[in-house]
């Protein structure tokens, strides 16, 4: 089955798509474990066959891209204008799927799509007497299901938060299936506009990985470059690379409730938006811009290394520590956070590693995760890993739109 995976970020820069025949590979029974032949070496035989067909990316048109901004956790919004974002978003996946089909000249038969967070709320708080979690994905499935022309899986965390799990993170699913090795502990670690990372031992079934939230992957860099520099990122991280870091100013950030709180975890614009960055600015004073992205940047290492310290070699007791460190997301073409990153691992003892080189270019993965995630609800098979978001069993996620 060809299934036109669909992931837009916190970052809400824009659209990816990918095009991945997901499929089951014969004589193995619906019941056996999973595992990816994505080129990966593990051993097993295979019941699933992915395969990445085609990649695109689409940026928001600009005044598009700042109503998503203006409503992401914000303290008042208009309700009809929410309902035009919804089907005004629904509209614009669909076109990018078809201009995706036409590109790669072929057809989905099923679309697995995220949508675009505007609030994520993992942890339960007292809303009008009752305690409870919240997440809103918005996106109009049933949009999309109309012009493609096949059904669509969206609105996959809700279903994860009923069974008691935070909604995210969803990717280690993926993660899992194509990266874990008999021999070598890794870590897959997501650099998008939160970073997240999944630990995965060497030889580990699905019950002993591991993943949250680590902090800002590029949220806080982009907003910082573009209220300084006027640009949406700091490209290459040519800006970073001039400026020198605050060092004060991260270990005060460091002290933060959200790094010192344990797995699992999750975060979002709730936590590293506007007031996060105000804040931020704030602590910078007077300092030079290019210092202050480089500052930027050296807090989502910090944050990153920092996890990986506490939550990941601490628990494995140094006898199965990691070794490699898998990087995927839009950070991984920030050359200077990566090279800050992989100097910081260095005493650690583990290797920084791409994506691309297992055959999954850094940008895709996402949206392949949800490809995956959609087959499996198309197939009735629950696809959450209750060890990484929390949740007190395994569930279907997702809600089927029809065409």
């Amino acid at each position: 089955m060809i299934v036109a995976g669909v992931m837009s970020g916190t970052s809400a820069d824009g659209i990816n798509v990918a095009l991945v025949r997901v499929g089951a590979a014969a004589g193995l029974g619906s019941g056996e474990t999973s595992r990816a032949a994505f080129g990966s070496r593990g051993r097993g035989r295979p019941r699933h066959t992915i395969k990445l067909l085609g990649h695109a990316e689409f940026s928001y048109p600009a005044k598009v891209r700042a109503a998503v901004l203006a409503a992401m956790n914000a303290d008042q919004a208009s309700v009809a204008d929410l309902a035009r974002l919804n089907f005004l978003l629904g509209e614009l996946y669909a076109d990018a799927v078809l201009a995706t089909q036409r590109r790669f000249r072929m057809k989905a038969e099923l679309v697995g799509c995220h949508g675009q967070t505007l609030y994520h709320q993992g942890d339960a708080q007292l809303f009008l007497g009752r305690r409870v979690t919240a997440t809103w994905q918005t996106g109009e499935g049933a949009v999309i299901a109309a012009r493609v022309g096949v059904p669509v899986i969206s609105d996959f965390r809700p279903a994860d938060m009923a069974a008691g799990g935070k909604g995210a993170p969803l990717v280690p699913y993926l993660d899992y299936l194509l990266f874990r090795d008999a021999h070598v502990g890794r870590i897959l670690q997501n650099i998008g506009g939160i970073a997240n990372l999944t630990a995965i031992p060497a030889g580990a079934d699905a019950s002993r990985v591991f993943a949250f939230d680590t902090g800002p992957g590029n949220m806080v860099i982009d907003a910082v470059t573009e209220t300084l520099f006027g640009c949406a990122f700091d490209r290459g991280g040519k800006i970073a690379a001039s400026g020198k870091v605050l060092e004060t100013v991260v270990d005060q950030i460091m002290k933060g409730e959200f790094f010192r709180s344990r797995p699992p975890k999750t975060a979002g614009r709730e936590e590293f938006g506007r007031e996060f960055v105000r804040e931020f600015l704030r602590r910078c004073g007077r300092s030079r811009p290019e210092d202050v992205v480089a500052t930027a940047t050296a807090l989502t290492v910090r944050s990153i290394v920092d996890a990986v310290r506490r939550f990941v070699i601490a628990r494995s007791g140094g006898a199965d520590s990691p070794r490699e460190m898998i990087v995927s997301g839009g950070g991984a073409r920030n050359a200077t956070l990566v090279a800050m990153l992989e100097e910081r691992l260095a005493p650690l003892g583990v290797k920084l590693r791409f994506s691309d080189e297992f055959g999954l270019p850094s940008e895709t993965k996402e949206a392949v995760a949800f490809a995956v995630l959609a087959y499996e609800t198309w197939n009735h098979r629950p696809s959450n890993v209750p060890s990484a978001t929390g949740a007190k069993r395994a569930a279907v996620l997702g809600k089927i739109s029809y065409a």
